[in-house]
């Protein structure tokens, strides 16, 4: 009896061992490629941030340079402003200095009818003429108002105030173009080791 409790203790001992054995190289096995893994994927991460870090500098540099250039769109949409300003400034004097004449010429017309209608019908020249000089200010008035108000859309609120121009930045510098990176070496061939054919 005594054998065969020392061989089949003797069996599960070396059943055992080769279990632990056999768990041990898959585990070692594994963790090889686990590392494996862990390599590539820090190779691969080094890669990205190489090839990434000028991309993100270029798109810095790209910003930049667009917020330059709005600044500059804001400078000049301030001149045009400025410029519909002063256009608008001499519309205005030509305007009046052309409207003046005209309401004296109108009210003088006017004056002049009105003063001969009432001379007719009275015989009256005192009363003609101050018939003349209310029907010339009254022409002249009227017409100074239509002058004024034609062609104008009333404007419920005030224009707003020009906004100050801002502070001029200076242009950004352009961004350094990175290093090349190397080319590989190329693989050279393996020798041929073949045997010569027989001739």
């Amino acid at each position: 009896m005594l054998p065969l409790a020392s061989t089949a203790g003797d069996a599960a001992y070396w059943g055992l061992a080769i279990f632990l054995i056999a768990i041990g190289l898959a585990s070692a096995y594994m963790l090889f490629r686990l590392g494996q893994t862990f390599e590539r994927l820090s190779s691969f991460i080094r890669g990205t941030e190489r090839d990434l870090l000028p991309v993100i500098q270029k798109t810095g540099g790209t910003v930049d340079r667009v917020n330059y250039e709005l600044d500059k769109l804001d400078t000049v949409t301030d001149s045009a402003v400025s410029m519909a300003d002063s256009a608008d400034t001499a519309v205005r004097a030509v305007s009046t200095a052309i409207s003046k004449p005209v309401e004296k010429v109108s009210g003088l017309a006017a004056g002049i009818s009105h003063g001969f209608s009432q001379f007719r019908r009275s015989k009256d020249f005192g009363s003609a003429k101050d018939a003349a000089r209310d029907a010339a200010r009254q022409r002249e008035a009227d017409l100074h108002h239509d002058l004024r108000v034609a062609g104008r859309t009333p404007m419920d609120t005030d224009r707003p105030e020009p906004q100050p121009r801002p502070d001029p930045w200076p242009r950004p510098a352009p961004v350094p173009k990175p290093e090349p990176t190397p080319r590989p070496e190329p693989v050279p061939e393996p020798p041929d080791d073949s045997p010569p054919a027989a001739a």
